[in-house]
């Protein structure tokens, strides 16, 4: 039931070859959801870290836990060449010329049914890395893209500010050019990766400029003198969260990723790519709550027969399947359209409006289904109940994409009324 979808016409040979290797790689190489028994986040033992989403006995931090569990999948993600997919050009590490969105999106479903430390790690090797792909000069396509594909170095995206989440536009990061380099100052925040991200692409102004206009893109090596991590930040779904800030942090000008005031249309390319993704990792979480539901449901006993034999059980499956086909349809004609060259900011945004939502509601239902064991911490739905509630914020809240859905239309619609 998993991989019935891959018959649909999204996908060519590769895509479901692709599924597939992938389904058993994660089978055998990745820990369930934070289960009670295990406290490794791969299954090679040698690789064994405390459990990621609880603190060590002996005082150590749970922040240092998961950055450990992080670089560990990274790692492993790696060499086992699946990041070569989160990367464009053959020349540089990358599988294809293009980055292929029905590959990505394969990938982050696949590997959040299995485990959602394993996506959020994959996810931004891409999404961190985006932008370079995109609109790099040879020479930092060269330098960081083979090491993004290899999982020797990991990628961040330093986007959102305290005051300039779905506003991008209100963002006050400032980068003063001076000579032969920009010198950088601001802060930044909810940025994945942070603190231990090898580089990080960040977005900043031009003094003097508003709105959209005069945001510039730039990559920075962590170790670059002013730029601190200010905060870690814990989350209900552990992964490597910080606050940045930058304090008269001076970058050379080859570290400008195209052109000034540029940085608005690269990084609205860049979340076009990943958006649909963050779809398909919903999905796969949807897919993992729909599983545990129907293994729930036909095993457990209530009042001389299964749960799954009482009628509104029945009828609530039949929707929770019905919202996960749905989620799947949005995504993978978001993802084809986009891998046939087309534009697709309304699809992705439907996209990830219809799969984060839905897999809210999945989830809730197969956690009910789980009764008291579904609240349990270590229980694959409680961990699950965990991870998809951020997914309806990152990379544009569910109320931004239907403002973006509702401007397409009204955009389309008045072109027709023009040319009518």
């Amino acid at each position: 039931m998993q991989h019935a979808h891959l018959e649909w016409p999204f996908f060519e040979a590769q895509h479901r070859k692709l599924a597939l290797e992938l389904q058993a790689w994660a089978a055998q190489n990745l820990a369930p959801h934070h289960p009670q028994d295990v406290d490794e986040p791969l299954r090679d033992g040698a690789s064994a870290v405390h459990q990621v989403d609880e603190p060590l006995r002996d005082g150590a931090s749970a922040v240092h836990q998961v950055d450990e569990t992080c670089r560990k999948l990274v790692r492993a993600l790696g060499e086992a060449g699946w990041t070569r997919y989160a990367v464009g050009g053959q020349a540089y590490g990358g599988l294809y010329e293009t980055i292929d969105t029905r590959a990505v999106c394969l990938i982050r479903e696949t590997l959040a049914y299995h485990q959602g430390l394993a996506d959020f790690a994959f996810a931004m090797q891409g999404l961190g890395s985006g932008a370079i792909t995109l609109h790099g000069t040879p020479e930092q396509k060269a330098y960081y893209l083979p090491r993004v594909a290899k999982g020797e170095y990991i990628a961040a995206f330093a986007l959102s500010e305290p005051e300039a989440g779905s506003d991008v536009g209100a963002m006050t990061t400032e980068a003063r050019p001076e000579g032969q380099t920009y010198v950088l100052n601001g802060r930044k925040t909810w940025i994945s990766n942070g603190g231990i991200a090898d580089f990080y692409v960040v977005f900043a102004r031009a003094p003097g400029s508003q709105g959209s206009k005069g945001i510039s893109a730039f990559v920075l090596e962590a170790d670059t003198p002013g730029l601190k991590v200010a905060q870690r930040l814990e989350v209900m779904a552990p992964h490597p969260l910080a606050t940045l800030s930058f304090e008269d942090c001076r970058i050379a000008k080859s570290q400008l990723l195209g052109t000034e005031g540029q940085g608005f249309k690269i990084a609205m390319q860049t979340l076009d790519i990943f958006r649909t993704s963050v779809a398909a990792a919903a999905l796969g979480f949807a897919r993992r709550a729909l599983h545990e539901a129907l293994e729930r449901a036909t095993q457990r006993r209530m009042f001389g027969q299964t749960l799954a034999d009482f009628q509104l059980t029945q009828a609530r499956l039949a929707q929770m399947a019905t919202q996960v086909d749905a989620a799947a349809l949005l995504t993978y004609r978001a993802a084809w359209l986009r891998d046939q060259g087309r534009q697709v900011t309304q699809e992705a945004a439907m996209a990830k409006l219809c799969a984060t939502e839905n897999a809210q509601q999945v989830i809730d239902a197969a956690l009910q289904m789980w009764g008291g064991l579904g609240v349990t911490r270590g229980q694959v739905v409680e961990s699950l109940y965990r991870e998809i509630r951020a997914l309806r914020i990152y990379e544009g809240a569910s109320e931004v994409q239907q403002l973006i859905i509702a401007r397409e239309l009204l955009k389309t619609y008045r072109a027709e009324g023009v040319t009518a």
